[in-house]
């Protein structure tokens, strides 16, 4: 398949300046609609994905992501929500971007242009052929993923790339290519736009069904939720009265004891036998 370069194609709208704010709403989110109709193209390419990073989590492997600007921003994102979430170690689903922690606020001059440094941040971290790395490139060009993923995948390792182009050189390095392709950009090549919106949805995807299957969440619940802050507090104490029928401070109480809702209510139900 040719190369083409979707994401720097013209915007399907013009005058953009010229037009008010009202107008600009309905246009982006006419845009917008078209990112769920692309995810949903890619579920069979998730699927497959899941699957293995399951298999492999359940044996003690990571997820590794590696992304340059917006794309990289994404996924450190995403591995940063897996503990406050589902009480996981993070350790364990982690967001390398090019540039350091320095590039999350500011650009890092030519950061992603280093085609060894992603592999060098993943040996830093001993990744082994339990772990899966997924390489995060709307323009599926970024050289920095395209190393780690080309490095990674001749060692074993299960690699997989979400990208917003058909057939892209990042693509190509990939076990399992995930190209979600949403069209030209609202405004003509600025792919934190629609291009951000489905790589967040793809990341949202992968982790929470992963974290599932991992036995994180019971029913539809966070069972395993850090509890941070008094909102959560408030809601695992709610969680514990829907399923125990306690009145609320013997909830609370049960809760602050045990840390997490999953181990209130198993120590509850070992207690009454």
């Amino acid at each position: 398949m040719e190369f083409r370069k979707i994401t720097e194609e013209a915007s399907l709208h013009d005058r953009l300046d010229e037009k008010s704010v009202e107008e600009l709403l309905h246009e982006m989110n006419e845009e917008d609609r078209k990112v769920a109709v692309a995810v949903s193209a890619v579920i069979p390419a998730l699927n497959s994905l899941v699957t293995k990073i399951v298999e492999r989590m359940k044996r003690g492997g990571r997820i590794f992501y590696l992304g340059a600007g917006t794309s990289g921003r994404l996924g450190v994102l995403d591995a940063s929500e897996i503990p406050p979430t589902f009480g996981m170690p993070p350790e364990l689903v982690v967001g390398l971007i090019a540039g350091g922690d320095t590039a999350l606020r500011n650009p890092v001059e030519n950061a992603e242009d280093d085609f060894d440094k992603g592999w060098e941040e993943l040996v830093q971290r001993n990744i082994n052929q339990e772990d899966t790395v997924i390489g995060i490139a709307a323009s599926g060009t970024t050289p920095y993923v395209i190393g780690a993923l080309r490095n990674a995948r001749s060692r074993g390792i299960l690699t997989a790339s979400i990208t917003c182009n058909p057939g892209s050189p990042v693509a190509m390095e990939a076990e399992i290519p995930i190209e979600v392709i949403v069209g030209p950009e609202f405004v003509t090549g600025s792919t934190r736009l629609k291009s951000g919106t489905a790589q967040k949805m793809v990341l949202n995807m992968i982790t929470t069904t992963t974290m599932i299957q991992l036995g994180r969440v019971k029913g539809n619940r966070m069972v395993n939720m850090q509890l941070t802050n008094a909102k959560l507090i408030d809601r695992g104490t709610r969680m514990i009265i829907d399923e125990l029928k306690l009145d609320y401070d013997q909830a609370r109480n049960l809760l602050l004891i045990h840390g997490s809702v999953k181990k209130a209510i198993d120590s509850y139900h070992l207690q009454i036998k």
